[in-house]
């Protein structure tokens, strides 16, 4: 047994290994921290395009609930006439103090003082799991160009951080293709149709169709058209309309400019689509009444009705059938406004019911073909509104719908040859549904290369 000695103080094991275990813990942590530290950054990788969407219009969808506080929700907001931006983050049930300090952070990539009535953006907010007081934002987007965006995002400990997203643009052609389904204007919107493009088609096939009697479920239609694409796919800007179809009639673009420096469209045998006057003055009319003898809806008695009508409501366009020199825009009996155009070789067309005329429509006043000469209204003997539409012949009131007009013209030698080899890219377009095709002389349809693109995120 080990005697005790007064001279030398006692050992005491339990201190001094508690020491070591401690200095060892703090040494691998401290080794951890450094090892940590000298690891380089994670490079991001390029966006692909459901994140890059994402990122523009639900930028802060992936965001994790605050302790507390629900899943965000994005909330789309304008800014109200006289209202502040602070004022419009508010409505999003989000604290003054939350709205204040997103407004700050905003300061210096935006005007935040003068904003317009009408501005929009998007509010990610967090509800309180509670249901007391006010809820947490998590962050805001908005969108300060057609290619450009900034978002505000909370990071983890709390802080609002600034970002700012550029696609790249590029010019494309589009193909877009598909059957009706609704109204014309819906059905090319569904495939990708700006309502520039639309309304363009729209007018084209007016000579040929009428959209009221002639289209049904199921028809087929094709455009192409220029357009400037976004990485992410989307259309900010659609330019010439090169080609257009539906049910089977196929219209191409030349460059043959016509009086408004546009060029004309012809069919697969090189024709001027462009007929003498327009089948329908009215954009998606219906005919209500044909020519010939009925019963008259307000006199009550049978009488020759000697032109066409056209359901539609009140105020909507009337174009001008054909290129012409107004004859007479005055009041004129049971028709009430009356309109009436003087066409080349004897021809005229005649305009009633208008409730109002176009600026500068007046008696000498030049139009041309499409052009907004007046609006549909009730006027004179009408039981309701609508447009009144006679066709003349060397004075004498012809029908409408048959009468036989002249043709347009056709194109002939150079212009020909011309024409048929813009044809046939066209139609190598069509057939590669809209895919990048083969040949120098052919644009090529390629999406934006998001491995490639270089995103500017601040």
């Amino acid at each position: 047994m080990q005697e005790f000695d007064p001279r030398r103080s006692a050992t005491r094991w339990a201190p001094r290994v508690f020491t070591a275990v401690a200095g060892m813990a703090a040494l691998a942590l401290g080794w951890k921290l450094t090892a940590d530290d000298a690891q380089p950054v994670a490079v991001r990788a390029p966006l692909d395009p459901a994140a890059l969407t994402a990122l523009q219009h639900v930028a802060f969808a992936s965001a994790e609930a605050q302790p507390g506080f629900e899943r965000p929700e994005n909330i789309a907001l304008k800014v109200r006439p006289g209202e502040t931006l602070q004022g419009a983050v508010q409505r999003a049930g989000v604290a003054p103090e939350d709205a204040q300090a997103v407004v700050a952070t905003l300061q210096g990539a935006i005007d935040t003082v003068n904003i317009k009535a009408g501005m929009a953006f998007e509010a990610a907010v967090a509800q309180r799991r509670s249901q007391r007081g006010p809820a947490r934002l998590i962050g805001l987007s908005m969108r300060t160009s057609p290619n450009s965006t900034l978002t505000v995002s909370r990071t983890f400990d709390g802080a609002l951080r600034l970002r700012e997203l550029e696609e790249k643009v590029k010019d494309e052609k589009k193909v877009a293709c598909g059957e009706m389904n609704g109204s014309f204007y819906e059905s090319v919107a569904n495939v990708g149709g700006t309502p520039a493009v639309i309304s363009e088609a729209a007018k084209l096939f007016s000579h040929k169709i009428d959209f009221s009697r002639d289209i049904h479920e199921g028809d087929r239609f094709c455009l192409v058209f220029d357009r400037k694409v976004t990485e992410s796919g989307r259309t900010i800007e659609a330019g010439d309309l090169e080609y257009a179809e539906v049910k089977g009639q196929k219209f191409y673009a030349f460059d043959r400019k016509d009086s408004d420096g546009k060029s004309q469209f012809f069919d697969e045998l090189g024709k001027n689509i462009k007929g003498f006057l327009l089948r329908t003055p009215v954009d998606g009319a219906r005919i209500t009444s044909v020519f010939g003898m009925r019963k008259h809806p307000v006199l009550g008695y049978t009488r020759a009705h000697q032109g066409v009508d056209f359901g539609a409501g009140t105020g909507t366009p009337i174009l001008a059938a054909g290129d012409g020199v107004v004859l007479e825009a005055k009041r004129w009996g049971g028709y009430g406004n009356w309109l009436r155009i003087r066409h080349a070789g004897q021809w005229d067309t005649g305009y009633g019911h208008i409730s109002r005329y176009a600026p500068g429509i007046h008696a000498g006043s030049r139009v041309r073909q499409g052009q907004v000469v007046a609006y549909v209204g009730s006027t004179g003997l009408a039981s309701g509104p609508h447009l009144h539409y006679e066709v003349w012949l060397k004075g004498q009131r012809v029908n409408p719908i048959g009468a036989k007009v002249p043709q347009g013209t056709i194109l002939a030698g150079s212009e020909l040859a011309s024409f048929k080899s813009q044809k046939a890219r066209i139609d190598r377009m069509l057939a590669e549904g809209g895919q990048p095709v083969s040949g120098e002389d052919t644009p090529k349809l390629a999406m934006a290369d998001l491995e490639k693109a270089k995103n500017t995120l601040r």
